[in-house]
């Protein structure tokens, strides 16, 4: 049986083939387009997931779109019609794409795929349940799912067991954990939807100065976790801006330009919901652990990407094990609708592993044999020098020790927003310049943006306070005590981004200011190459982590192709690219042309 999932219409639209309950392949459309959160509906993406199986529209079994789009229509309505006549103006821009489009979905579907079989709508929770559980270790788990708004639901929780899921409670828009992040996003100037992961990278350079008063003035939290906002400070069910001018009035200020220089108020701003947000997901974990009595939890929507909160609830909640879904926003929903399919509506059983996901490490995505790269780099008359599969790890073990940064572009991409290892860009995690160098000459983004560590999966707690693996670089754990160093008195007056500049650990490149780092574990098992680098480089030079950063550079999405990664290299300060068995020189290319349409005309049969 094949099941073709698909998430569309909002944002990181994806598409995912479950084979006979086998999660075989899956894909953000934006990794094809190139256009970063692409909500379009995911032509590149399904076409990818046939082809990798040599299959036709005819193959499809089932069609499992991730969400009712009548139920989510409905609750648009009422809320418009709640707020009138204040939303006239983000009705009208909304419901023409209503009407014309995403409420004949089905219609859609059938036209887009040529397709004419079983088309099943799951909601959205429940989506991102069956994708936080099914793909689990657990035989038995509780699920707490957490986001910005599906259709009426923004969190829920309730259990998995065997081959079903049963939602238990819900709460409801425009009450919102992910939406109240969101606001503060907005209102420290980053995009929303995508800008999130910064607000939580600043966020220990300030102080929780407003975290008070958020919990007293914008939402009522309760002992359980449930909360309801205060809107009379957001304009998100109304307006087209996420907060007001009650809001701006209450936290001393309009929102702040995007590009600005931060100031420690937005430090401190960040610092607050950060604390804010981690208070509500221990109360959430804490309640569903209470009603569900599980020592299992998993972890799925948006919000589930804070892995600042994730690594707390692991550390001081009350579950023996957690396992997050690594594509937890909507992209991953695909996956879940499929899986929801294959279990709970057909009823197939099963039977999971207890100790290894179904996810095989997430790499689901397009893969490029040595013959299409090395055509490509002939073609184009690109100087390289071909290795040997047995010589890669040593070579890049030691350009990495000689300060060298480098494109590794291997196997098959990864699904989710996370680099593991197949499509990103790696460095040495003891200098003390790396982080900074690679986030403004390599990145091109803030300099306050931290790195994630790769270690090698049995090495993890010599170096970081975790006794578990974080395959999906999803926990954040402290550095080892024994591995980190104390500031001067000097150093400790050190203010906002200034503290920046103090090593901080024997690892400086990866760890936060706060001694913090967000994980991600390798297992040789799940990428065998990757971890034979970082245990090449532990072997001859005594550290078994690197720094580890997707292979793209701010305002695009990871690279998918060789192509893609022959223009991120092209087009930054990189020093090597490692493609398959090729490496290339920054030293020995010639200047990029500045025609580059070649690389999106380039095909091979």
């Amino acid at each position: 049986m094949n099941i073709l999932g698909i998430s569309a219409f909002y944002h990181d639209s994806a598409a995912c083939l479950v084979q006979d309950g086998k999660i075989i392949s899956a894909a953000q459309e934006e990794r094809f387009t190139r256009k970063k959160h692409d909500s379009s509906f995911p032509e590149h993406s399904i076409q990818y997931c046939l082809n990798k199986s040599n299959l036709t529209r005819d193959s499809i079994d089932f069609v499992a779109f991730y969400e009712k789009p009548f139920l989510k229509f409905e609750r648009i309505l009422q809320t418009y019609l709640a707020y009138a006549p204040a939303g006239i103006r983000s009705f009208l821009k909304a419901a023409p794409v209503w009407m014309k489009q995403k409420l004949w979905m089905r219609d859609l579907i059938k036209k887009e795929l040529g397709y004419e079989g079983k088309i099943i709508f799951i909601e959205h929770h429940a989506s991102h349940a069956a994708a936080a559980f099914f793909p689990s270790p657990f035989q038995e788990a509780a699920f707490l799912t957490m986001d910005g708004v599906g259709e009426w639901a923004t969190t829920s929780y309730g259990t998995g067991r065997d081959n079903e899921i049963r939602i238990q409670a819900e709460i409801h828009f425009p009450h919102s954990l992910g939406l109240l992040y969101s606001a503060f996003t907005y209102y420290t100037g980053f995009k929303v939807n995508s800008g999130e992961y910064k607000v939580m990278g600043l966020a220990p350079y300030g102080e929780p100065r407003y975290k008070d008063l958020i919990l007293s003035e914008l939402m009522d939290l309760k002992e359980d976790g449930s909360f309801k906002m205060n809107m009379k400070y957001f304009d998100y069910c109304a307006g087209l801006t996420m907060t007001n001018a009650r809001f701006d009035k209450l936290f001393g200020g309009p929102p702040r330009s995007p590009e600005s220089p931060l100031t420690q108020r937005d430090m401190d701003l960040a610092r607050s919901v950060q604390e804010v947000t981690e208070e509500v997901m221990m109360r959430m974990a804490g309640h569903v652990h209470k009603e569900t009595g599980s020592k299992n939890l998993c972890l799925a929507g948006g919000v589930a990407l804070n892995c600042v909160g994730n690594g707390r609830i692991l550390r001081e909640g009350p579950f023996d094990n957690i396992w997050i879904q690594p594509a937890a926003g909507d992209a991953g929903n695909a996956l879940g609708a499929a899986l929801f399919v294959w279990y709970q509506y057909s009823g197939n059983k099963r039977k999971a592993d207890g100790k290894r996901d179904s996810q095989h490490g997430s790499y689901l995505g397009t893969e490029y044999e040595n013959t299409y790269i090395s055509d490509f780099l002939k073609k184009k008359n690109i100087p390289y020098l071909e290795l040997r599969d047995g010589d890669i790890p040593e070579r890049i073990a030691d350009l990495i020790n000689e300060q060298k940064v480098i494109g590794w572009f291997q196997g098959r991409m990864e699904f989710g927003p996370r680099a593991l290892g197949n499509r990103s860009i790696i460095g040495d995690a003891r200098s003390p310049e790396m982080q900074e160098k690679m986030n403004l000459k390599i990145k091109f983004r803030e300099s306050f943006r931290p790195f994630a560590p790769s270690v090698t999966a049995e090495r993890v707690s010599d170096f970081f306070e975790i006794n578990s693996e974080s395959p999906y670089m999803l926990l954040v754990a402290p550095v080892k005590k024994g591995l980190c160093r104390e500031m001067s008195s000097e150093e400790e007056r050190f203010f906002g981004l200034d503290k920046l500049h103090v090593k901080r650990s024997v690892i400086p490149a990866v760890t936060h200011i706060d001694y913090s780092a967000r994980i991600q574990t390798v297992n040789k098992g799940d990428n065998p190459l990757y971890y034979r680098m970082i245990e090449k480089f532990d072997e001859k030079y005594g550290c078994p982590v690197i720094i580890n950063t997707s292979f793209n550079v701010r305002g695009e999405p990871i690279v998918c192709s060789p192509e893609d990664a022959y223009l991120c290299f092209m087009r930054t300060n990189m020093d090597y690219l490692i493609m398959g068995n090729f490496l290339l020189e920054k030293a020995a290319q010639k200047p990029l042309d500045k025609d580059v349409d070649w690389l999106k005309e380039f095909e091979l049969d």
